[in-house]
């Protein structure tokens, strides 16, 4: 059977998330070949064989952290030559993209970003995509070359599936062009103990009804209690009710999880854009007539300072 080369996203040997989404899509075009890159690379062969990994490619070096992409897309291409594989598939982060569209060039392929789902083809793997602020679903091949494909996190569940994940050294020779960006300092982002926002299962988010940054208090404590990431519109982080880091759509982040649930959010299409592949969309808004209606499953028609702060409740003690 063809392989599949894989893009390890881990963290010190910690595997994440949409790498394990990626080897349960990869299995339904091929042989996961997994290729961890980096410090801890070697920790990650367990973790990846477990969920399908024939096969685990690694190479540690300075050059992962102390520069830019460049030094990762030198090393996939280099496992690309080496392995022939049918498919690249990488997560759809923005490092991810850049990564994905860097690797297309250098080996004269095309790239698919922000797949939602995966299959084989006659001629080559199919990807779904939601597009134009998911008003249409499209399906696509690449026609040319080794596709690429970045995959939005939370497209399909993780299947554990145990294989070989044998690891394998990658040889890889380093071009004057991977060390021409430096990385001069790293500043860790502080932790609020919550998922991150494009890999969480379930995202509950605040926009311009929540009223002031005071009053994000309330999403949060709904967040916490199910164990959600906290997201915002554009209209909350333009007035500086919260980071805009956690803003959610078009000129923010693209989340995909099992639930999203929105407060105070009117449904703008660049808002929308961001959010409409979510699995379960719940919608909080005093307004019956807000276009955020049109796109839930589950709408409540109400003040989120009544509704919330209920929900939250019925949560806890449902738990307790």
């Amino acid at each position: 059977m063809a392989e599949v080369l894989v893009y390890v996203d881990h963290v010190d040997g910690a595997v994440r998330k949409p790498t394990l989404e990626l080897l349960t899509l990869a299995r339904r075009i091929g042989e996961p070949v997994a290729v961890a890159l980096g410090n801890g690379a070697g920790d990650t062969a367990a973790a990846l064989a477990e969920h399908g990994a024939v096969k685990v490619l690694t190479h540690e070096a300075a050059e992962y952290a102390d520069y830019l992409v460049v030094p990762k897309v030198e090393a996939l291409q280099a496992a690309v030559e080496a392995v022939s594989p049918v498919a690249v598939l990488i997560p759809s982060s923005a490092e991810g993209k850049e990564i994905a569209a860097r690797l297309a060039l250098r080996i004269k392929s095309g790239v698919i970003t922000d797949a939602v789902d995966l299959e084989a083809g006659d001629e080559g793997p199919v990807a779904t995509q939601s597009v134009f602020a998911a008003s249409f679903t499209t399906k696509s091949r690449i026609s040319r070359g080794t596709p690429v494909i970045t995959v939005k996190p939370n497209s399909v569940a993780v299947e554990a599936a145990p294989a070989a994940g044998a690891a394998e050294a990658l040889t890889v020779s380093f071009s004057e062009q991977a060390t021409g960006t430096k990385v001069t300092s790293r500043t860790p982002r502080e932790s609020t103990g919550r998922p991150d926002l494009t890999e969480a299962a379930i995202v509950v988010s605040g926009g311009r009804g929540v009223n002031g940054a005071e009053n994000f208090s309330i999403i949060e404590a709904l967040a916490d209690s199910l164990g959600a990431a906290v997201g915002a519109s554009r209209a909350a982080v333009d007035a500086g009710w919260y980071p805009h880091s956690n803003q959610v759509g078009q000129t923010g982040k693209a989340v995909s999880p099992q639930l999203y649930i929105a407060n105070g959010i009117s449904g703008a299409i660049q808002h929308r854009a961001g959010m409409q592949t979510s699995k379960t969309i719940v919608a909080v808004n005093k307004d019956a007539e807000a276009p955020i209606f049109d796109l839930v499953d589950y709408g409540v028609v109400g003040d989120l300072f009544d509704v919330v702060p209920q929900l939250t409740e019925e949560v806890k003690s449902r738990k307790g």
